[in-house]
């Protein structure tokens, strides 16, 4: 079946978000899921596959009235529809490639804003179970003790096993004030939280100077607003004759495309590659820098974790190939797919991945993640103690 283009908007995702799909409570679309938007609104022209054959309807119809015939009970015909598209994506195979319903899609908008009522953590989906690819520093799954990594077993003692991440954040999202129970495992062991979900405000970029006179870029999402923010921050640290720089995109799960190449342009000159799309095996789409670099040539250190996905992994790829900055943390998530969005007639979204994004240097991590230059890895201890030995070790770099 297919949608008439004049019927369909297209956004491109760097997501986990699904994957970005964010769930705050990715709420977004992730990384994977938390899943990147773009302001360029018209599809590429792409590589065609090979048709897949037409499908044929005739035993969904004659399902369908054996299922009226014989089910005791009402059926509600929107609930069938919105079960026959999601079914119908999903046998696709692909995590990342989800039909949203009018509902669930106006979440999704509002989850990409960064604003809404949750618990603050992004999530994502490997061999059916839904996992936690980062919870936002200083919201309620944080506070809690949720980590990067963390498999969530039950939600509300219902099984979270094989559910899509949409359900999942159904589930997980809810009114300010009202609490949720999940089951989490994590290292093999069963770990319980009940945590109170809050109004989540997130802001995509926040900026300091510390008193070394080392410019931080602290950078949770890739937004609307996250070049201008980030640009901005970079003309000001050149005013102030900064020593060096330090990106800080730790627990970072992704967001827009076109940010994640508008950030990476602070740092390269005009036309250097950020990243390339291939489909079957072929490119599709070249990114290049563009703008003014106002960091070109200022010594950085890029952080990264394991919550560090998608349009992160883009950013971090890019600088490094280019040789424009040192990776410091630990292995990073590794998505290497991207997604686009597109608005149907009945006021859903398809999310698609249409390509696998490679680095510069010709790299895919998709699964493997981006390995740090230095590998500094927080403890418990430094937990407890409110220690950040990764910040310390970038700051140590540049002075």
């Amino acid at each position: 079946m297919e949608v008439s283009p004049r019927s369909v908007s297209y956004k491109k995702l760097a997501v986990n978000v699904a994957v970005l799909l964010v769930v705050f409570g990715f709420g977004y679309l992730v990384g994977d899921s938390k899943v990147s938007l773009g302001t360029d609104r018209i599809f590429r022209q792409s590589v065609q596959k090979a048709d897949a054959g037409a499908l044929e309807y005739g035993g969904v119809e004659e399902l369908y009235a054996k299922l009226k015939e014989g089910y005791d009970g009402q059926l509600e015909a929107s609930k069938l529809e919105d079960g026959l598209k999601a079914g119908l994506v999903e046998a696709a195979g692909d995590p990342y490639t989800e039909y949203l319903n009018t509902e669930a899609s106006k979440e999704f908008e509002e989850q990409l804003s960064g604003s809404f009522e949750g618990i603050g953590a992004e999530l994502g989906k490997e061999n059916g179970s839904i996992i936690i690819i980062s919870p936002i520093e200083g919201f309620p799954a944080q506070k809690a003790g949720v980590r990067a990594r963390d498999i969530i077993v039950k939600i509300n003692d219902e099984s979270a096993y094989d559910i899509s991440i949409t359900d999942a954040v159904k589930k997980i999202r809810g009114p300010k004030g009202t609490s949720v129970k999940l089951q989490i495992a994590r290292d093999g062991k069963p770990l319980d939280f009940e945590i109170t979900r809050d109004q989540i405000n997130l802001p995509s970029v926040k900026t300091e100077v510390t008193p070394e006179n080392i410019g931080i870029i602290k950078i949770s999402r890739f937004g609307e607003d996250t070049t201008q923010l980030v640009q901005q921050a970079a003309v000001d640290f050149k005013s102030k004759n900064v020593k060096g720089v330090v990106l800080d995109m730790r627990g970072n799960p992704g967001g827009l495309l076109d940010a994640s190449v508008g950030v990476s342009s602070v740092w390269l000159s005009n036309g250097k590659t950020i990243l390339e799309e291939k489909r079957d095996g072929k490119v599709v789409k070249s990114f290049s820098a563009k703008g003014t670099p106002t960091l070109l040539g200022v010594p950085t250190v890029v952080l990264i974790d394991e919550g560090s996905a998608s349009a992160s992994e883009i950013t971090a790829g890019a600088l490094r190939d280019n040789n424009a900055a040192t990776i410091i943390g630990q292995k990073s998530y590794g998505k290497g797919s991207v997604q686009e969005v597109r608005t149907l007639d009945d006021g859903g979204v398809l999310k698609v991945t249409v390509a696998r994004w490679f680095t510069p240097s010709g790299s895919n991590i998709d699964k493997e993640g981006i390995e740090p230059d230095q590998k500094v890895e927080i403890t418990e201890a430094d937990i407890s103690s409110s220690k950040d030995p990764q910040k310390q070790a970038a700051i140590d770099k540049l002075k």
